[in-house]
């Protein structure tokens, strides 16, 4: 069974979601679209962010990718969830890093700052790369024992 993996943007990242839905697929993926369904409508972030960071908070979902204009909106939305880990990451590296020493969830592309191309790659990166521990498992321990 393939990994299921919700994706959600608003209007200004509808595009960019339609390009990185059929590359799941094409991955092998099973991408769960939670909207938007369409690039015209001046829709709110939070009601696309809360659904997915809920799915990935519950456990329903290992990880999950948010799209906004800048990606600030749904990032902050996220990571009020416990055990969200959202990244905003503007360049495939940082996709990459935020696995290896975050063990970020949640991927978060600016639309309106990325190429379709570059997404798809930070996209792959994040989906590829596993979390190296180590010291870095210290430091994320650290992220959820302080707002205890």
């Amino acid at each position: 069974m393939s990994e299921v993996i919700p994706i959600a943007s608003d209007h200004a990242g509808y595009e960019m979601k339609q390009k990185l839905v059929a590359e799941l697929s094409a991955m092998g993926f099973a991408p769960q679209d939670l909207g938007t369904n369409a690039p015209s409508n001046a829709d709110d972030y939070p009601d696309y962010a809360h659904p997915l960071a809920k799915e990935v908070s519950s456990g329903k979902a290992k990880r999950g990718i948010l799209l906004c204009g800048s990606g600030v909106g749904m990032d902050i939305v996220a990571n009020r969830y416990p055990g969200v880990r959202a990244a905003l990451a503007w360049e495939p590296e940082i996709a990459e890093l935020s696995r290896k020493h975050n063990d970020s969830n949640v991927l978060v592309l600016p639309a309106r700052f990325m190429t379709n191309e570059s997404a798809v790659e930070a996209m792959k990166r994040f989906l590829k790369t596993d979390f190296e521990g180590g010291r870095h498992g210290r430091r994320v321990e650290k992220i959820d024992g302080a707002a205890k």
